[in-house]
């Protein structure tokens, strides 16, 4: 971790973060807290603090750890040098945390390969939609750092990794840039194993939700078995038992807030209501990008209604 990549890493990382008090603090002395950082790698000295716990809901209430802004910001120098390297190994149906990726972009996905393997919507597709079970808590740490290990020579590096992650338990903090990325390398063994072991074509994951996509019910309905049992093995992770769904496409498909159809897709009602809830002047901006992803004119109409707004600006549906 050089002196140059620390000093970048803290570019990326005060961007929206310049306002937040920890972050000015460090920033007076910035200068003097990233040399003494660089010492402590370079002499083995450094050891991952403590974190800050406290929830968010958004919607659904979730325990954050927050690290201080010296091991945040060697999260950020670390995701610089590896997340490059790790990305040329990911399938290209891993959607989270990763560049040009994303929500819009899962869902897009899912309809595209939807309208190939229907062959134009000519003939059913199922669609089985599964959820790993808590699945942060439950990330085993000596799985993950043999993982690691197998694509990572620098013994140095491999002990940074091993301090980062054994810094917390159970699992992975939610919060961390570099949990992020880990999760995504613990997960790729389920991606290449649905990809290359069942040889599943229609296949689309975001964090712990993912989906297959097949005009036979019977073959998924066997992948959920095998799924399973490479989960336990392998992860030592579960099927989330109460989020197992195998439907018809043609029935919708709630995903990542969004019901998707075959020709088209809705935003979810859970989503909407949220929405309309916290709406104002100031987010009305951010909620109407969601909508540009879904069919939506007459939901935009509603959204500017009760913003009071009478720009009626980019209403396409």
């Amino acid at each position: 971790i050089s002196l140059e990549n620390l000093f970048d890493a803290w570019t990326e990382f005060k961007k929206e973060k310049a306002n937040k008090k920890d972050v000015a603090e460090f920033e007076i002395n910035l200068e003097d807290h990233v040399f003494k950082l660089h010492e402590d790698l370079k002499n083995g000295d450094y050891k991952h603090s403590d974190y800050v716990s406290f929830y968010v809901s958004d919607p659904k209430r979730r325990h954050i750890h927050k690290a201080l802004v010296r091991d945040r910001l060697l999260h950020h120098a670390v995701h610089r040098i590896i997340e490059p390297e790790w990305n040329k190994i990911f399938v290209f149906d891993s959607w989270s945390s990763r560049k040009k990726k994303g929500i819009h972009g899962a869902v897009k996905r899912l309809q595209d390969v939807g309208l190939r393997l229907s062959q134009n919507h000519t003939r059913t597709l199922w669609v089985l939609k599964l959820d790993v079970r808590k699945f942060f808590d439950s990330v085993d740490h000596n799985v993950l750092l043999d993982i690691l290990e197998k694509r990572t020579p620098d013994q140095r590096l491999m002990a940074l990794f091993r301090d980062i992650i054994e810094s917390f338990s159970p699992g992975l903090p939610l919060g961390n840039l570099t949990s992020q990325l880990f999760s995504n390398v613990y997960l790729d063994k389920l991606d290449q194993f649905v990809k290359h072991e069942l040889k599943i074509i229609g296949y689309v994951r975001y964090a712990d939700d993912f989906i297959l996509i097949h005009p036979s019910r019977e073959l998924l309905v066997d992948c959920l078995g095998k799924i399973k049992v490479f989960l336990r093995e392998r992860l030592h992770l579960d099927v989330h038992p109460k989020k197992i769904v195998l439907k018809t496409y043609t029935g919708g498909i709630d995903y990542l807030g969004y019901v998707c159809f075959p020709h088209h897709r809705v935003l979810r009602t859970k989503t909407k209501r949220r929405m309309f809830r916290r709406v104002n002047d100031k987010n009305f901006t951010s909620y109407n990008g969601i909508l540009k992803h879904c069919n939506s004119y007459m939901l935009k109409r509603e959204l500017m209604r009760a913003t009071k707004r009478n720009d009626y600006v980019d209403l396409a549906p």
